[in-house]
């Protein structure tokens, strides 16, 4: 299939009093149903070595907090950066992880457990512990 396709349903008209969410919601089951995000990736070649290819590493805005407003500014530009350099023709897959919150989750996980010291983790496993931090996210 050649992208992009020109419509998602077979109306020839366009309603006087539009109901949008029912639209949207049509539209992204449309998208997940055709794979429509995954084949803007796909066909665009990352090149030999990568060099039309951008990666993007993105974390979760937060890891077990809640949203706040500050939050607005980096999910804009989590937004804005991959979609411009899809725009100018890069391949760009969207890397997600918890990496970079780490140490919050790790503190959380002590706190609910009484934790104070490295020795009480290693008391308790690696194992068990990192499902207490994984719980606390």
């Amino acid at each position: 299939m050649t992208y992009p396709k020109v419509s998602h349903t077979d109306a020839t008209s366009v309603p006087s009093s539009p109901r949008f969410p029912e639209i949207e919601e049509r539209v992204l089951a449309y998208w997940a149903a055709d794979g429509t995000f995954q084949a803007s990736i796909d066909q665009r070649d990352p090149g030999e070595r990568g060099e039309n290819e951008f990666v993007f590493y993105d974390g979760p805005p937060f890891a077990n907090g809640l949203p706040h407003y500050g939050h607005l500014l980096t999910g804009y530009v989590k937004d804005l950066v991959p979609r411009y350099q899809t725009m100018r023709g890069k391949r760009v897959e969207r890397r997600f992880g918890w990496d970079t919150h780490g140490l919050p989750a790790e503190l959380e996980a002590m706190r609910l457990n009484g934790i104070k010291t490295t020795d009480e983790i290693v008391e308790l496993g690696i194992e068990k512990f990192n499902d207490a931090c994984r719980e606390s996210v």
